[in-house]
């Protein structure tokens, strides 16, 4: 692998992430106490483990699932940070500025300072934690029956990785707390295809260090990842619902249905590539029975992107008579809430007191009433710089790398054609890159490119083929 030094620090200041958090805040996050010490449910008997990327410290959630003669009882323990932020504090307003944790391949800009995101609200294993613990009762085919979310003292036993996951499920070693999941997470999966749900399966680029400089890599991904997901997705499903059914307060994450256009250009797609899709087959479900590492799936998954847009955060207290569209995400296929992680995004701490107050029968708190809006504008401001930091320093990376190969030839997949003004757009493998490229290149086939540009300045990178090669 390719690797070179890149310094992302012109990132950091041309997006405006200041890493140091204020005095004040800190000192605030430092003295933070549980409020609702006294009134919680002991709930340390429950074995609960974590799964995370191997150097996260931000635990927002801890899982014990378990399969029962009628179905499954999950059991999701979230970090409680409502009770430990104290409203107008510095603290507060801090977090509602910065909305969510940016991720740099050099290190973080938190939402919260590390002595609490990585500390003493973190559910690390081995000490207790406050927590909003959700359970759900679920059919034998993974339906959910009831749900409920209230205030719990927890201890989270061990901590995992997803690679240590799914070895143990190869191996048939997993923990108590996790024998459950995969069937779990399997009847999830498709539960969510019979609703209409669209996952994508790109291959996702990853920065990483490699000794002093960096390289880009594919970023793996397991079935463990899959059936941990179902697990913050169904959570999400059931607090939209909670919010929904109470009509009022409330904050979802919402897509609207994708065009009927979009869908019949990737019928069009999928027919010259020599793909079935029945004319009643969902695209989730197409999608989902691709091999997922043929060049007709990477052309279909790329032109799917098209279908996913428009996500945001809807205040219901905004909505008059909202309509079933406007609560949707559509990719999910039903109404959905992000509440599954408090340390890393803002808007999950106000849809988790919605929640605890709607299940315990009373009025949602003032601080929330009040700030929920302002929330919302504040995670759709934030969502588009996070995905704009993204972006920026996989491109910077991508020219640092590739600038001493500029003249190079590489194999492709032409996952679009060019369209009009607009190039073809192909992936390389080694090193993995989405890339535009000038000619003609055929859509769906794997042709030799050459790399024309490469700018570490502009962060730009371009392909030509002049089908010679």
């Amino acid at each position: 692998m390719v690797s070179a030094p890149v310094d992302f620090g012109a990132i950091r200041s041309e997006f405006g992430l200041a890493s140091d958090y204020p005095a004040e805040a800190v000192s605030d996050a430092r003295d933070a106490v549980d409020a609702f010490a006294g009134t919680r449910v002991d709930r340390t008997d429950i074995e609960f483990v974590t799964i995370d990327p191997p150097s996260a410290l931000d635990l927002d959630q801890a899982l014990h699932i378990e399969r029962t003669p009628t179905g499954f009882t999950l059991h999701y323990a979230i970090a409680d940070l409502g009770a430990v932020i104290v409203p107008g504090s510095a603290l507060a307003a801090e977090a509602e500025i910065r909305g969510q944790t940016f991720y740099l391949p050099d290190g973080n800009v938190p939402l919260h300072p590390t002595v609490l995101s990585e500390g003493t609200a973190s559910l690390l294993p081995g000490v207790d934690r406050p927590a909003a613990l959700w359970t759900i009762e679920l059919s034998d085919d993974a339906v959910p029956l009831t749900f409920s979310v209230t205030r719990a003292l927890v201890r989270s036993r061990e901590r995992f990785d997803y690679a240590q996951v799914q070895a143990a499920a190869d191996a048939g070693t997993l923990h108590p707390s996790l024998v459950a999941l995969p069937e779990f997470g399997r009847l999830r999966i498709e539960a969510g295809l019979a609703q209409g749900a669209i996952s994508l399966r790109l291959p996702a680029q990853e920065v990483v260090p490699d000794g002093e400089g960096w390289r880009l890599e594919l970023e793996p991904r397991t079935d463990a990842d899959d059936w941990n997901e179902q697990v913050s997705l169904l959570t999400g499903m059931c607090a939209a619902r909670i919010m929904v059914e109470h009509n009022g307060i409330g904050l979802l994450r919402t897509m609207p249905p994708p065009p009927p256009s979009a869908i019949e250009s990737m019928r069009r797609t999928a027919a010259a590539l020599g793909v079935r899709w029945p004319a009643e087959m969902p695209v989730g479900r197409m999608l989902a029975g691709l091999d997922a590492n043929s060049p007709a799936a990477l052309v279909l998954m790329s032109e799917a992107t098209g279908l996913l847009r428009g996500a945001s955060y809807t205040s219901l207290a905004e909505l008059d008579e909202p309509s079933p569209e406007q609560l949707t995400h559509s990719a999910i296929g039903a109404p959905y809430a992000h509440v599954t992680a408090p340390l890393r995004r803002l808007a999950d701490r106000f849809t988790t007191e919605i929640c605890l107050a709607h299940c315990a029968g009373v009025e949602v708190p003032q601080w929330v009433t009040d700030g929920v809006k302002a929330a919302a504008e504040t995670m759709r401001r934030t969502d588009a710089v996070a995905g704009k930091v993204d972006r920026a320093c996989v491109d910077l990376t991508e020219a640092t790398v590739l600038a001493p190969r500029v003249g190079t030839d590489f194999p492709a997949v032409v996952l679009r054609a060019a369209n009009g003004s607009r190039p073809a757009e192909v992936f390389v493998s080694a090193p993995p890159i989405l890339a535009r490229c000038e000619g003609e290149p055929p859509e769906g086939e794997t042709v030799a490119v050459r790399l024309a540009i490469a700018d570490p300045a502009t962060r730009t990178i371009g392909f030509e083929y002049d089908g010679a090669r």
